[in-house]
C-alpha cells in the first residue's frame, strides 16, 4: 500500500476530543484546520457510518430517523467512499490494517452481490447483496453508477499496487471485477451507451446517454476496458453527438463551450462525479478543455446565487451552491435556473467545487463552519438548508458526502487524481479517445497486474 507518498503533503492537524463529540466542533480558526475537520468528519460517513454487513456506503442516513433504509447500500456512492477511505488512511484518520480489512470486506461483497453483465445496480441490500430496484423497471444494471464504483476501485487498485502479498491478492480481485463489466453490451447494438439494462424489462428504460452531464467517466472507462471495450466512435457519435456537444454560450457572464443536457447549465454535481479521479487539470479533447470548462460552470453557479434573481435572503458570496439534494418537499434537482432554484443551498455544491474555486469555496466552508452550527452533525455538514426560511434537514446522502471528502483531498494533495490517472488502462482509454493530459506525458504506467 502506498503510504505517505511524496506528492501528498500530510499535515495532519491534531484534533481535540471536542471535534468528535456528536454535533460539536472544535474551536478551530485557520482554514487548514477547518479543511481537516470537515474532511475527517465527512470521511467518517464511509468509515464509521458504513453498512456493517457489507462495509459499503449506506445510500442515506437520517439522524432523525436512523432506521430508514439503513440496510440499503449504493454502488456509485460506495465508489466515492472507497476514494474517501484512501484519503482517510493517508491522513492517518484510519489505521492501515483496519482500512485494508474494510477494502477486503467491500470487495468480498461485490464478488457475491447481484451484477448484470458485470454491471452493478444502483442499490443493493447490504446484508444479502440482492438488488433493490431504484424504480419499477430499474432492477438491473446501472452503467453510470457502475462507472462511479469502478472509478473508486481502480483508484484503490493503484493505491495497493506496490504493496505486499495481501495487497496484491486484493489487486487481482479488483482486476477481475473490472474485467467483468461488459461495457460493449450496454451499447444495445447502437453507437451510444445506454444507462440501464434489466433482466426482466431489458432495455425498457430506454436511456441513451448523450450530451454533457455527470456521465463522462462512463464513456472513458468503457473505452479503457481491456476485455469489453467500446469503439471510440461510441464516444464521438453517441456522447458527443458527432460534435453537436460543442455549443459556445454564456451563463452569468461565464463562457461555456459545451451543450449541457436539458439547458444552458445544470446542477453542480455534473462538475464533480466524473472528476473525482479523472483529473480535469489540463485535460482536453477536441470538444473542450475540461478544467477551464468546469471552473466556468462553477463560477456561473456562484454568480447566479450572488445575483439572486428570486431574492432569497441569505444568498451571497459565502452562501452559494445549487445542486441535486434534499429539499423541503423531498429530493430535487436544484440548479442555477429560476424554475429550478427553490431557495435551497446544498453544502456539497460549493465544498466539492474547491478544486475549481478554492477561495470562493473556502468562503462557504468557513461560513458554514463558524456561523451555522445547526448544520454540523456526526458526518460533517448536513445535506441541505434554506437560508431564507431556516429550514434544514439533519440527513446525509452518500453521493453528496463523497465528493466533499474526495475533492478536499484533491485540493490539498492531488492524491486521488494521481492514483486514478496512473492506471494503465485508463491512460490507454484516454489516448484512444484523443484526450490530452499532463498525466499522459509521464513515463508509461506499470502494466495491469493480471496481463
Amino acid at each position: 500500500m502506498r503510504l505517505r507518498r511524496d506528492f501528498v503533503a500530510v499535515a495532519v492537524v491534531v484534533m481535540t476530543a471536542l471535534v468528535w463529540a456528536p454535533g460539536c466542533r472544535s474551536e478551530v480558526s485557520t482554514d487548514e484546520a477547518i479543511l481537516d475537520s470537515v474532511e475527517r468528519r465527512t470521511i467518517d460517513y464511509f468509515w464509521r457510518g458504513a453498512e456493517p454487513e457489507s462495509g459499503m456506503a449506506r445510500e442515506r442516513y437520517h439522524t432523525d430517523e436512523p432506521e430508514v433504509e439503513s440496510d440499503v447500500v449504493t454502488s456509485g456512492g460506495s465508489g466515492f467512499g472507497i476514494m474517501a477511505l484512501i484519503a482517510g488512511i493517508e491522513r492517518e484518520y484510519i489505521p492501515v490494517d483496519e482500512g485494508l480489512a474494510r477494502f477486503e470486506q467491500i470487495v468480498s461483497f461485490l464478488e457475491r452481490a447481484d451484477r448484470f453483465h458485470g454491471a452493478a445496480p444502483h442499490w443493493w441490500y447490504g446484508p444479502t447483496g440482492r438488488v433493490k430496484p431504484f424504480s419499477p423497471q430499474d432492477d438491473g444494471g446501472d452503467l453510470v453508477e457502475t462507472a462511479f464504483l469502478m472509478q473508486g476501485l481502480l483508484t484503490l487498485r493503484q493505491y495497493l499496487i506496490d504493496g505486499g502479498e495481501r495487497e496484491m491478492q486484493l489487486v487481482e480481485r479488483i482486476d477481475r471485477l473490472w474485467y467483468d463489466v461488459e461495457w460493449d453490451w450496454y451499447c444495445n447494438g447502437q453507437q451510444v451507451l445506454y444507462w440501464h439494462w434489466s433482466p426482466t424489462h431489458e432495455w425498457a428504460m430506454n436511456f441513451p446517454v448523450r450530451g454533457f452531464n455527470e456521465c463522462l467517466i462512463m464513456y472513458i472507462l468503457a473505452a479503457s476496458s481491456p476485455t469489453h471495450p467500446v469503439d471510440p466512435s461510441v464516444y464521438h457519435v453517441g456522447w458527443a453527438e458527432n460534435g453537436a456537444i460543442v455549443d459556445k454560450h454564456e451563463v452569468e457572464g461565464e463562457t461555456l463551450a459545451l451543450r449541457y443536457q436539458g439547458g444552458a447549465t445544470g446542477p453542480l454535481f455534473w462538475a464533480h462525479y466524473s472528476f473525482l479521479g479523472l483529473d480535469p487539470r489540463g485535460l482536453r479533447d477536441r470538444y473542450a478543455d475540461y478544467g477551464s470548462e468546469m471552473r466556468a460552470f462553477t463560477l456561473g453557479n456562484r454568480a447566479y446565487c450572488v445575483r439572486n434573481p428570486k431574492g432569497y435572503a441569505g444568498y451571497g458570496p459565502s452562501c452559494w451552491g445549487l445542486t441535486s439534494s434534499y429539499s423541503p418537499d423531498g429530493y430535487a434537482g436544484h440548479a442555477p435556473i429560476e424554475d429550478r432554484d427553490l431557495g435551497v443551498i446544498s453544502p456539497t455544491a460549493a465544498l466539492s467545487s474547491i478544486v475549481y474555486t478554492p477561495e470562493y469555496s473556502m468562503d462557504v466552508m468557513r461560513s458554514l463552519y463558524t456561523e451555522h452550527p445547526e448544520l454540523w452533525g456526526p458526518y460533517g455538514f448536513y445535506d441541505a438548508f434554506s437560508p431564507s426560511t431556516g429550514w434544514y434537514v439533519p440527513r446525509y446522502l452518500a453521493i453528496d458526502q463523497g465528493p466533499i471528502a474526495v475533492m478536499i483531498e484533491n485540493h490539498r494533495s492531488g492524491l486521488l487524481w494521481e492514483l486514478f490517472m496512473s492506471h494503465p488502462d485508463v491512460q490507454r482509454g484516454l489516448r484512444r479517445l484523443g484526450f490530452k493530459s499532463p498525466h499522459l506525458e509521464k513515463p508509461e504506467a506499470k502494466d495491469a497486474y493480471m496481463r
